[in-house]
């Protein structure tokens, strides 16, 4: 049986372009689609309406919706709204899904969000919207989301419970156990090593058994840089130690995970920081050993990044969500196409 594969889109190719490899995806076998909600670059509803629009059976995931940035009940009405837009995949489920995280600095107190307690701050939402998707009148009052007497006020649309599943985006090992614990998934970080994800998935098992699940109730996808290239390997390479400058610069906390030497994060740092150029992450790339980026990401001809692809899933990750950093989009899609691990 051939496994099951995703695309991550984030602002990396045009949109329209996007809308096509989506659509090539769905010919080529691929299951889902996770679309980042990335810093103030793209959003992930307008994003996933038109991948919704376009295509018939691909599952449409949010990677992930920081949840300082909309109400609880405004989230469930969104999600809400693109579930009556999508339809049921073939096998019954809902076609949307809903990532929600915590967003990261230094893009938040930028923009006057105070980031506190994110902990119980996402259980409240998580709860709060899965109460939402009842299609029944709630009432909640937590300390960040406060809910009297509400309900999705669909009057007129379809009206029965919204089954769609509720991921949360995490990287610390509390909040991969709060996802084991009350969610249907985890969305696993990128530019992580194999040794964080078992890790991490370790977590993921004892929050779901806190809630008498196993391990195995807990779906586990997982962001993964992809940088494939048959004719131009080292191009595919200089792309991955790109994108391991932009995050060494401006979310140190994941490669701090993956233990990176923190003398090369500070060493990033004098190059990149938020914003930054293209330009200053090419810099920044220059000082990054090629064993880093392999031991972070898939990056070369098609058979590495397929065997990199492979230990990830022995890791327990059950559905690599593969993000295309080269310019052309399509022979990750063919590599992956009907792949078997």
């Amino acid at each position: 049986m051939a496994q099951r594969m995703a695309l991550y889109m984030q602002d990396k190719h045009p949109v329209r372009y996007e809308i096509e490899m989506v659509k090539y995806a769905e010919e080529k076998g691929f299951s889902e689609i996770w679309q980042a909600d990335t810093r103030l670059a793209r959003d992930a509803v307008v994003m996933m309406s038109a991948f919704l629009t376009e295509t018939q059976r691909l599952r449409i995931g949010s990677g992930v919706l920081p949840i300082w940035t909309r109400n609880a009940a405004v989230i469930a009405a969104t999600w809400s709204t693109m579930w009556e837009l999508a339809g049921q995949a073939p096998d019954g489920r809902s076609r949307v899904m809903l990532g929600l995280g915590a967003w990261w600095e230094p893009i938040s107190s930028r923009v006057g969000v105070h980031r506190h307690k994110p902990l119980k701050a996402m259980r409240e939402y998580v709860e709060a919207i899965r109460l939402l998707f009842t299609m029944e009148e709630v009432t909640y009052h937590g300390e960040f989301v406060h809910l009297d007497q509400v309900k999705l006020d669909v009057a007129f649309g379809d009206v029965p419970f919204r089954d769609i599943p509720i991921y949360i985006g995490a990287t610390g090992p509390k909040m991969l156990e709060l996802a084991g614990e009350i969610c249907d998934g985890v969305v696993l970080n990128y530019v992580v090593s194999t040794d964080y994800i078992r890790r991490a998935v370790e977590r993921v098992r004892i929050g779901a058994e806190r809630a008498g699940k196993t391990l195995d109730d807990v779906d586990r996808p997982e962001l993964l840089v992809c940088c494939l290239s048959d004719d131009d390997p080292d191009a595919a390479m200089m792309e991955g130690k790109t994108l391991v400058a932009y995050y060494l610069g401006t979310e140190p906390h994941i490669m701090k995970a993956s233990n990176v030497d923190e003398d090369l994060i500070r060493r990033v740092q004098e190059f990149v920081g938020w914003p930054a150029t293209e330009e200053d992450y090419r810099r920044a790339a220059a000082l990054i050993p090629d064993d880093v980026v392999r031991n972070l990401m898939a990056a070369g001809t098609t058979r590495q990044c397929q065997d990199k692809v492979a230990e990830y899933i022995d890791a327990g990750v059950t559905c690599p969500i593969l993000y295309p950093m080269m310019d052309d989009i399509k022979p990750v899609i063919d590599a992956f196409s009907n792949w078997t691990p």
